[in-house]
């Protein structure tokens, strides 16, 4: 069998909010926006937003965590800039790890946390 990674799913409660979000803030390209789904432009596989229901006990699990979401920047010390007077909450500057990369990790407007990798 042959896979290849096609979405990666960031779970949200405010779907406007969401979409405001991840298209004016972050400037994504949206390929498809549903009522309650949405697809963004990444590159090899696309990030999608999903509204839970928020009767779903279940939902609590789901929304406002690590994700686990890598986007990969040219410039990620300027991405910082524009986003953090974007008022986007990030958990702390741009910093050199160990093994070469430049992390930063922000925050949706949901909670859910988002890693950005310079390059």
């Amino acid at each position: 069998m042959k896979y290849q990674l096609s979405f990666v799913r960031v779970f949200v409660t405010d779907w406007r909010r969401a979409i405001r979000f991840y298209t004016d803030t972050l400037e994504m390209t949206p390929t498809l926006i549903t009522d309650g789904w949405a697809q963004f432009a990444t590159g090899e596989a696309q990030l999608a937003i999903e509204r839970v229901d928020p009767e779903d006990p279940d939902s609590d699990e789901s929304v406002g965590r690590f994700v686990g979401v890598s986007l990969t920047l040219d410039d990620i010390d300027a991405a910082y800039r524009t986003l953090t007077g974007r008022g986007v909450e990030f958990l702390g500057a741009p910093a050199r790890q160990p093994w070469g990369g430049v992390l930063a990790h922000l925050r949706d407007p949901d909670g859910n946390v988002l890693t950005l990798l310079g390059r």
